[in-house]
């Protein structure tokens, strides 16, 4: 469920009880790796498939790099920039609590990241598939 469609029915509530005040606390982007999964499969309108996601990370799509160069072929532990050589955090959630909670920074992070890899924006499709896959690293 997204921010939006989480408020309306606590502000209806509000509403509906003649409250007049409503204080709405800031959640700035937030989001659990679960709900930008579920968002990817409904712009996509199918299920992200783990194998795919796992095949997707680890090809070099006629390119020079491919998401493992960076991240490891199984991206649980520190990475490193192939060209800069700079650390990396892991990607895998399970193994970094950071990970896919933002969703402006998943998204800027995606479009740079496809555009090296794959030299084009990732489809909804292969975002759901990658992300499934990472959420099945334990």
């Amino acid at each position: 469920m997204n921010l939006l469609a989480s408020l309306v029915v606590p502000i209806r509530f509000i509403a509906a009880a003649g409250l007049s005040t409503i204080v709405i606390f800031p959640v700035a982007n937030a989001a659990t790796p679960s709900e930008l999964l579920s968002g990817y499969v409904a712009q996509a309108g199918s299920p992200g498939v783990p194998e795919r996601g796992r095949q997707f990370f680890t090809s070099r799509h006629d390119r020079e790099w491919s998401c493992s160069s960076c991240h490891g072929a199984i991206p649980k532990q520190n990475g490193k920039h192939a060209a800069t050589g700079n650390p990396i955090a892991p990607l895998a959630p399970a193994f970094n609590a950071e990970r896919f909670t933002d969703s402006t920074k998943v998204e800027k992070w995606f479009r740079r990241n496809c555009n090296d890899v794959v030299g084009r924006p990732c489809t909804a499709g292969e975002k759901a598939d990658v992300l499934s896959w990472l959420l099945t690293l334990k």
